[in-house]
């Protein structure tokens, strides 16, 4: 199937799964994930409609922003070491996957220096698993205040990769963790922080994550094919 064709299909199950929900399929922004992709295709997706891509390696997505066309917003959703945090300011819209306070803190630092307000979102690892990035749930409505205190930096939402699991309901407990956690920092009416995102969900739990919250998902493999 063409790219075009592919998304075509994403929509679909995209708006099955707001059916379901009862959630307009407006609500959600689809990140297309390029990761391994080469800029031909890319250009298909942005041609179909595609309006974010998101990349995970800093260095990929430096060979690919200048051979795609369109508007775009390019999204960091990959771990970010701290010796890229300038090249990324520079190069994203979005910075998704801010774990930590010092990552945060870096990457502020590079935003005063060329200028801007970086977006970004706080990665949280609601799974538990080692294997991968984010700060604990238990500590994150703390580190959502502790950033929100850093300049050149601004709070758009949280984001989170479900467990590597085939059990439907453990995925869906870190979504719903996720949104509790969205819930907590409203509450907690911190300064400079917007829960406009809730990032969470790709190709294999895309839609368990929009049936518990999610409004924002992250897909590679379902538009674009195997890697």
């Amino acid at each position: 199937m063409s790219v075009r064709e592919n998304l075509e299909n994403v929509r679909e199950r995209i708006e099955q799964a707001c059916l379901r929900a009862k959630r307009s399929p407006d609500e959600i922004t689809l990140v297309a994930v390029t990761k391994t992709v080469g800029p031909d295709r890319i250009q298909e997706a942005v041609d179909a409609g595609i309006e974010v891509l998101g990349e995970n390696r800093v260095q990929e997505a430096e060979a690919k922003m200048s051979a795609v066309r369109g508007g775009v917003a390019w999204h960091m959703i990959g771990h970010l070491q701290r010796n890229k945090a300038r090249k990324a300011v520079e190069m994203f819209d979005v910075i998704q996957s801010v774990d930590s306070l010092r990552l945060a803190r870096e990457v502020g630092k590079r935003g005063g220096e060329v200028g801007h307000t970086v977006d970004i979102m706080v990665e949280v690892n609601t799974s538990g698993e080692e294997t991968k990035y984010g700060g604990p749930p238990e500590g994150a409505v703390d580190l959502v205040g502790k950033i929100s205190e850093i300049p050149n930096v601004s709070i758009k939402g949280l984001m989170t990769i479900g467990a590597f699991t085939d059990e439907e309901s453990v995925i869906r407990k870190c979504f719903r963790t996720l949104r509790g956690l969205a819930e907590d920092v409203r509450r907690a009416g911190i300064p400079n922080v917007e829960m406009r995102y809730l990032s969470m969900g790709m190709t294999s739990d895309f839609e368990p994550a929009i049936e518990e919250g999610s409004n924002m998902v992250r897909i590679g493999t379902a538009i674009f094919g195997p890697r």
